[in-house]
């Protein structure tokens, strides 16, 4: 049964087809008080060589900064580049995996590629993940990632392997998932702190599902101020992977 996404409201909504077609690509982008960066996270979807795109962009009850109206005005100008563009906003504050999984509730294609509003993608980067995922008959599909802003330098993507996570996450959450596999999990699930993408990539691996690493630099993980890499203490980072331990005990956080 699908997952029941929480209350919202649809602010802006674009369709040019009634059915999605075979190729298409949903790109779920989460935005809560990014008004400062979700054009560029945008520009980049818009810029990506894969033609039959559908994006659901769903705001967390944004309250400063101007966040909805940025992406509404964005929305406006951009919507023929789509075959389908939905700006959905929540009633209230319901956290990040919440927003996720409305986006993936929303899709109507096969595949989501999950964004956050701060960070970017290189033009190619569905267009290949979408054919390796295709090709591999993957449950999810991800690159190397590229660090920029306040820190400069490469992630730490690799082939995917129980073994490698039991040490810890190295698969980012910008990555192209099977929404049927998205739901056999029940989706995402809020962990307080962060590590939402870690506890979906645990739950993958507990169902026996499989990733496929594509070894290229197609997606930019933004740090800054607020980004998880910034903002990770080292008491809230021991808090995680006590929570990460209890949910999946074949983890080894040292």
């Amino acid at each position: 049964m699908p997952l029941r996404p929480p209350q919202h409201d649809a602010l802006f909504s674009h369709q040019r087809r009634s059915l999605p077609h075979p190729r298409a690509v949903t790109v779920a982008v989460s935005l809560y008080h990014y008004g400062r960066f979700i054009e560029e996270c945008l520009d980049s979807v818009a810029g990506q060589t894969h033609e039959h795109l559908e994006v659901v962009v769903v705001d967390d009850h944004s309250t400063r900064d101007g966040s909805v109206e940025v992406a509404r005005a964005w929305a406006e100008r951009h919507a023929r580049r789509f075959d389908r563009l939905e700006l959905l906003r929540h009633r209230h504050n319901r956290g990040l995996a919440a927003a996720r999984n409305t986006a993936f509730s929303a899709a109507r294609t096969s595949h989501v590629f999950v964004l956050d509003a701060d960070n970017l993608i290189y033009p190619r980067a569905i267009e290949v993940l979408h054919r390796a995922a295709a090709e591999g008959d993957r449950d999810a599909a991800y690159t190397q990632i590229e660090l920029f802003g306040d820190q400069v330098g490469i992630g730490q993507a690799d082939v995917w392997s129980r073994r490698r996570f039991q040490r810890g996450n190295y698969v980012d959450a910008m990555a192209l998932i099977r929404v049927r596999s998205w739901e056999q999990v029940g989706g995402y699930t809020h962990i307080e702190g962060g590590w939402e993408d870690f506890d979906l990539w645990c739950k993958f691996l507990e169902c026996g599902m499989t990733g496929l690493y594509v070894p290229e630099i197609l997606c930019r993980y933004r740090v800054h101020g607020t980004s998880m890499l910034r903002t990770d203490t080292r008491d809230a980072t021991e808090a995680l992977k006590v929570q990460l331990t209890y949910r999946h005990p074949w983890l080894n956080l040292d």
